[in-house]
């Protein structure tokens, strides 16, 4: 474990620097924190793998984007030890490494230059309410209202935040002003979906019964996917295509390739075969065994 280190703000000069040079970086800002409790469930391990390795940005060449799960977010640079940590988020038009050359021990948005675009959230008894703030168990309609008098009482509250760091909710939405904002309940499979506008989240109506979020910006889209993932059955949060096709990790799409590669051997066995071509000729020119050809043969 890293303990934080509490590095002085450096004195500014005339012209005054950027705080990228003045404040602390992520090698004083790690995530590694001792006070900060370790993961909850093995669900909040295998989740994130699989919205990483599943993720497929048309767009964006991928060292041109980075992806992170319980990693720190410094994102305030009048309280720079102030945090929030994602389950998992995005972060478009930065490279996978810092700096291009570094694996990253925190994101610090004063270094980064980039806010993340996307954070999702797996809801649990313990962090609900601040993950859904004041979204958190109230109609749209309830929801609406108070959002206008969370915005006329911000003035109100300057003086409390400026010890007392904000909820979660309200980081992603004033200063960190994500687009796209989801959270997701594994134990009741309900995704909901928040989507800045006018400075504000406003939540998107999905349909429960197919649930999926299209972001048109980034040219994907996320849904609900009952299946196997690392041996343990379930309803995972997976990326898919304009179609609803759910895009494959790394180890699915080397298995399909060699299964497409495999069915085009058996094919051109028993292509070789129909022109009266022996069984020892075709094992010989294609590589397979003299059963899987026999096969071939007998099912003719």
């Amino acid at each position: 474990m890293v303990s934080i280190t509490h590095q002085p703000i450096l004195e500014q000069v005339d012209p005054p620097k950027s705080p990228r040079e003045t404040l602390p970086t992520m090698y004083d800002l790690p995530s590694e924190d001792p006070e900060e409790p370790g993961l909850p469930d093995q669900f909040h391990d295998l989740q994130p793998q699989l919205l990483s390795r599943t993720l497929k940005l048309s767009g964006y060449p991928s060292d041109s984007y980075f992806t992170a799960s319980d990693l720190n977010l410094y994102y305030d640079v009048n309280h720079y030890l102030w945090y929030k940590r994602s389950d998992w988020f995005l972060a478009i038009d930065v490279p996978r490494l810092y700096d291009g050359k570094d694996l990253r021990r925190s994101y610090v948005i004063w270094q980064e230059g980039k806010s993340p675009y996307v954070a999702i959230e797996f809801l649990s008894p313990g962090t609900e309410v601040e993950d859904l703030g004041r979204f958190y168990n109230k109609n749209s309609q309830v929801a609406k209202a108070e959002s206008v008098i969370a915005v006329n009482s911000r003035e109100n509250d300057s003086e409390q935040t400026a010890t007392k760091p904000p909820a979660k909710l309200e980081v992603y939405e004033r200063y960190l002003r994500i687009p796209h904002y989801l959270v997701y309940s594994r134990y009741t499979q309900k995704l909901r979906y928040f989507k800045l506008d006018g400075g504000q989240y406003q939540e998107q109506s999905l349909n429960q019964e197919n649930t999926i979020v299209w972001l048109a910006d980034l040219e994907i889209g996320l849904g609900i996917w009952e299946g196997v993932f690392e041996g343990i059955p379930g309803s995972w949060l997976r990326w898919c295509d304009r179609a609803g096709n759910w895009l494959l990790t790394d180890t699915e799409q080397a298995e399909k390739s060699k299964e497409e590669a495999q069915a085009q051997l058996l094919q051109a066995a028993q292509n070789l075969l129909a022109t009266g071509m022996d069984i020892e000729q075709v094992v010989q020119l294609l590589g397979l065994s003299e059963e899987q050809v026999k096969a071939i043969q007998l099912s003719d």
